[in-house]
């Protein structure tokens, strides 16, 4: 399940990870470096299970708790309007 970030929102990487613009309504997210992985790594093609995969490599969770953070995740982004599936 690839995503890709819906038309009108931009990102800005920052030294504390990743912020999202909604450009229609004005709203700003943050992502921290951890959901800024997860992010990059789905919107690079990638899967939630290669996006956990990244995770796992990259910090101290296990494989369980980096699914359950991606699938949090892209719920999150999805119920916000601001990615959608390719």
């Amino acid at each position: 399940m690839p995503l890709k970030l819906r038309e009108g929102v931009s990102t800005a990487d920052t030294d504390y990870g990743t912020t999202l613009l909604d450009e229609d309504s004005g709203e700003y997210w943050t992502l921290n470096p951890t959901g800024a992985l997860v992010l990059q790594a789905l919107l690079d093609g990638g899967t939630p299970g290669q996006a956990a995969k990244a995770l796992t490599e990259h910090y101290a969770v296990d494989a369980a708790a980096a699914a359950r953070d991606v699938k949090d995740l892209v719920d999150g982004l999805q119920s916000a309007g601001l990615v959608r599936e390719e």
